[in-house]
């Protein structure tokens, strides 16, 4: 019964309420003509036709100014307008008819009283109406409850978005604008936030949707530091940028993720810098797949090259970021999207690529970044890194590409660790290969200008702890943490992909640039965080209350409690707030090739030990912490 009710066809919900008008528009009449007269008006046969005529003055005014056209369940306050406007122009007309019809005995007042009546009865119906339909649904949807944050016009259109779908029903909205606290939208009840969670508690609510897109980093961080705590579970909207047209959908929803309370506001980007060496040009991506290379590759697509090549080794990883950027830009932009797969150590094939495509810009994202898997494979970390970037930088310089940037990391700096040694051996490759003071026998090779941008974590990136914890908070825990001191600094997808097309511009040759990454974040923290904003609770060791433990399994092979993103002290500013260079030693360029000579023979012959060796001497600040004897052989 329930249901037939609630879903009745729409045309049968429209035919009853225009009956429901029909009989109300007479009622309300009378009921003027009684608060008059009382109930024996002596003159009523003088304009009973007066009663028979107010539907057919009314209802055509109602149908015309769209009454019919509104959603009952989605209808809101303004409503109300809608009415008043339809009421008072049909008593106009009444009064006309009235008049031309010559009916004695109505008085004046009559038709006031009847104005404000109609109008009572008429917005009333349709609210009763609702609230019926809204009572009835209620009982039988077993839709997810949610409340939504913001009630605006991006929270109206979640509303909105919600009430059609299968998944969620919206139960409530809260705002802070004081205004709007008590009144409906969309059906829907808007409260203060300060009462947020006695509402949700009361309705059964457990899901909580910030839907404020073009607020910034710094608020929605306050909004959800609020109720991270509270066993809720956060769900949000990207920003208005990244929505299709502007519009809300529900697949547009999302669970708040870390991003949302360490990601910083960005800071807007320099077009001179950003399209500097992308736009018109052949830029060329090598590990276009990965994390920071697909972002390149989206970023590089939006800033309009002329070709862009995505060199990947992976076949399924390839045809992911070929696929999407089709999707997005295939027909919407003048330029080539060109798949390639192939491997950096192939020489020979990089230099037929970057000669038949005439390469300008390459963007090196290609690399093993993941510490403790090259701990225990030297030799193929050694190859990938160092060699993979030997190669790609010794083809850019032979077909003359004009610049080559080198995706770097803070692991790097002062490595305990094979994978950051290999970059930082790979920057020195590169800073060998460039003219500049600090080069004290460069490689002379105008043509191709080369720097190196370093940063630390960026958040979801393969290897990356957030999608650690994710899977683990989805398996119910626990979340494994090697220290409780250890700490690392964090930086979105997003911005450093768009840091790096900036920081490529300003290099002169041999530039090492480095992000401000902001504060650094305890690990510890974060999956401390990462388990409130699923909605659960952390393991009290002392009582064994909550949901989710966190275990320390100690520090891994080559792992260091702290990532530093500048071997000294020697760091500039330059035009860009979140870019700074540094000054950093180089090797003599002979000596550095004919190490390199013997690293790659000891990596042929497979002796790990030579090449742990060869890397701590050509990396002065690479201290190795553990017997090599443990790791694998390549």
């Amino acid at each position: 019964m329930y249901k037939r009710l609630a879903y009745l066809p729409r045309k049968t919900k429209i035919s009853i309420m225009l009956l429901c008008d029909v009989v109300l528009l007479p009622l309300a009449f009378y009921s003027a003509i009684f608060l008059r007269f009382g109930f024996h008006d002596p003159n009523f046969v003088s304009y009973w036709w007066v009663f028979a005529v107010l539907p057919f003055i009314t209802v055509p005014i109602f149908i015309r100014m769209g009454l019919y056209r509104a959603v009952i369940r989605f209808m809101d306050d303004r409503i109300i307008l809608t009415v008043f406007y339809g009421v008072s122009l049909s008593v106009l007309l009444l009064t006309a008819v009235i008049l031309l019809g010559r009916a004695t005995g109505i008085p004046r007042s009559s038709i006031v009283i009847y104005w404000i009546i109609a109008i009572a009865y008429i917005a009333s119906s349709r609210f009763i109406a609702r609230g019926i339909l809204l009572s009835l649904e209620r009982k039988m949807d077993r839709r997810q409850t949610v409340a939504i944050y913001g009630a605006g016009r991006a929270g109206l259109q979640t509303a909105l978005a919600l009430m059609s779908s299968p998944e969620f029903r919206p139960i409530a909205f809260f705002d802070d604008d004081k205004d709007q606290h008590g009144t409906n939208v969309a059906g829907i009840r808007v409260y203060s936030p300060e009462d947020a969670s006695d509402v949700m508690i009361a309705q059964d609510c457990h899901q909580l949707l910030i839907a404020m897109p073009s607020v910034s980093r710094a608020r929605k961080r306050e909004i959800i530091q609020k109720f991270e705590n509270q066993n809720f579970v956060l769900k949000t909207l990207p920003g208005m940028g990244e929505l299709v047209d502007g519009k809300v959908r529900v697949e547009d929803i999302r669970e708040v993720g870390v991003e949302d309370l360490l990601g910083r506001d960005p800071v807007p980007a320099v077009e001179s810098l950003i399209t500097a060496c992308i736009r018109n040009k052949v830029v060329l991506v090598t590990g276009a797949g990965g994390s920071i290379g697909s972002e390149l590759c989206r970023q590089i697509a939006a800033n309009l090259p002329k070709k862009l090549i995505l060199l990947e080794q992976n076949e399924f990883s390839l045809y992911k970021i070929e696929q999407e950027l089709y999707r997005i830009y295939g027909n919407r932009h003048n330029f080539e999207i060109i798949p390639a797969l192939g491997d950096v150590l192939n020489q020979q094939s990089l230099e037929q690529l970057f000669e038949k495509h005439s390469v300008e810009t390459i963007y090196h994202a290609a690399a093993y970044k993941h510490v403790p898997l090259v701990e225990s494979n030297v030799i193929a970390g050694i190859m990938n890194n160092v060699f993979g970037t030997l190669a790609a930088a010794s083809a850019a310089i032979n077909k003359k590409v004009q610049t080559f940037v080198l995706i770097s990391t803070d692991k790097a700096v002062r490595p305990p660790n094979v994978m950051g040694a290999s970059k930082r051996l790979a920057e020195l490759i590169l800073q060998g290969h460039s003219c500049s003071e600090n080069n004290p026998s460069p490689n002379q090779n105008p043509q191709t200008r080369f720097c190196m941008v370093r940063f630390g974590n960026v958040l979801g990136s393969s290897g990356s702890v957030v999608p650690l914890f994710k899977e683990q908070i989805r398996h119910g825990g626990p979340l494994t943490v090697t220290h409780p001191d250890v700490t690392r600094y964090f930086m979105t997808i997003p911005e450093a992909a768009q840091l790096v097309l900036q920081a490529s511009a300003m290099g002169k040759g041999g530039d090492v640039f480095v992000l401000d990454m902001g504060e650094p974040v305890k690990i510890v923290e974060l999956a401390r965080k990462m388990i409130a904003l699923s909605g659960l609770s952390v393991v009290d060791v002392e009582t064994g209350d909550g949901d989710i433990g966190i275990e320390f399994t100690g520090l891994r092979p080559g792992e260091k409690l702290y990532e530093e993103l500048l071997i000294g002290d020697n760091v500039s500013k330059t035009s860009h707030p979140r870019i700074m260079t540094a000054t950093e030693e180089s090797l003599e360029f002979n000596h550095l090739m004919s190490s390199l000579s013997s690293m790659r023979a000891a990596c042929a012959q497979g002796n790990t030990n030579e090449v742990v060796s060869l890397l701590a001497m050509l990396v002065k600040e690479y201290k190795p912490q553990h017997n090599l004897e443990n790791r694998a052989e390549g």
